[in-house]
């Protein structure tokens, strides 16, 4: 799975449109014109002959790459967007912090911001995985949460990142049925 399928299943999940979403990566300062947010979530045909059944397991091909600091900036508006900026003692505002290192960081990075956008907890994350049929233990989730580094951290991987990113979608667009 790659930032751009994180992103187009974030922006499903949260029902975003093309106009919000901009409007969030600007917030996380990253300002995109909206044709750009478009080419980032449009699908481009592969080369390869298409198979009879496509999976979720695919990686997509999109008009635009989505960088791991361009899906961060994301991340950071989203927190941003959903819970107002932060500021300090001062007055100003709380710089956003970069915690995506390598391509093996994003999937953890995602459920953290997510988490704190959306003021989720624990329990809420381990229902929403409940819901997709991927069970873990609270500890499993914590060791997710932790930072790289830290003698209990635990790669997230797409399995996991995924399913959370369907869990959230069936969360979310069931509670809003006006859609």
């Amino acid at each position: 799975m790659n930032n751009n399928d994180r992103l187009l299943r974030l922006r499903y999940a949260l029902d975003s449109k093309d106009e919000e979403t901009q409007e969030i990566f600007k917030l996380g300062q990253y300002d995109l014109s909206l044709e750009d947010v478009r080419l980032l979530l449009k699908k481009v045909e592969s080369s390869e002959a298409p198979t009879d059944e496509e999976d979720d397991f695919t990686e997509n091909t999109y008009a635009k790459a989505c960088s791991n600091q361009l899906f961060e900036s994301f991340l950071n508006g989203l927190i941003v967007f959903k819970r107002g900026q932060q500021v300090t003692a001062t007055g100003e505002p709380v710089k956003q912090t970069r915690l995506i290192k390598h391509d093996k960081d994003v999937n953890n990075v995602l459920i953290k911001k997510v988490k704190i956008a959306l003021t989720l907890t624990s329990d809420d994350i381990l229902d929403i995985l409940d819901d997709t049929g991927v069970h873990i233990s609270n500890s499993e989730l914590s060791a997710v949460l932790r930072k790289e580094g830290h003698r209990n951290y635990k790669e997230c991987g797409d399995r996991y990142a995924r399913n959370f990113l369907k869990g959230l979608a069936m969360h979310f667009r069931d509670e809003n049925p006006s859609n």
